[in-house]
């Protein structure tokens, strides 16, 4: 795939988001006091080092395929039963995270827009959905833990 200007800056930016989603679940997933909140930042963790590998092979010029998700989405018991500060804290690592996962979600749908040819759509179209995959287990944990407002 050849690459204009305008679809690698773009592509830069998806790397840099994908790096910092990298780098704040990881953090995130040491700093939560919840067994299953630790367990969650993880596996999303990897799931995004997964996209930051496929952007930069798409940076490359090459469009890898991606695995498709079974669409599971994980299930949460409540684990909190006060407003303790264990609690805040988590609850702040969660809005964080979920207002990056908008961020990034958004900054793929601007790119899937921008880029010329359909395989490199698809794959962007993709990624896209497994980011909103994400938010949507960030919200289930927050909502079963009474975290969103």
């Amino acid at each position: 795939m050849q690459l204009d200007q305008k679809e690698t800056d773009l592509l830069k930016d998806l790397k840099n988001g994908e790096q910092l989603c990298v780098e704040k679940y990881t953090k995130y997933s040491s700093q939560a006091n919840d067994t299953q909140l630790k367990n969650l930042f993880s596996q999303i963790a990897q799931a995004e080092q997964k996209h930051y590998d496929i952007i930069s092979q798409m940076m490359n010029g090459t469009v890898p395929t991606i695995e498709s998700s079974s669409g599971n989405q994980p299930t949460f018991s409540a684990t909190y039963t006060s407003d303790s500060e264990q609690k805040k804290q988590d609850s702040y690592l969660c809005y964080d995270l979920l207002s990056t996962e908008k961020h990034v979600s958004a900054l793929y749908d601007t790119c899937i827009f921008e880029f010329k040819t359909e395989e490199a759509r698809n794959m962007l179209n993709q990624i896209q959905k497994q980011e909103q995959g994400h938010g949507k287990s960030l919200y289930d944990y927050m909502s079963t833990n009474n975290m969103y407002c």
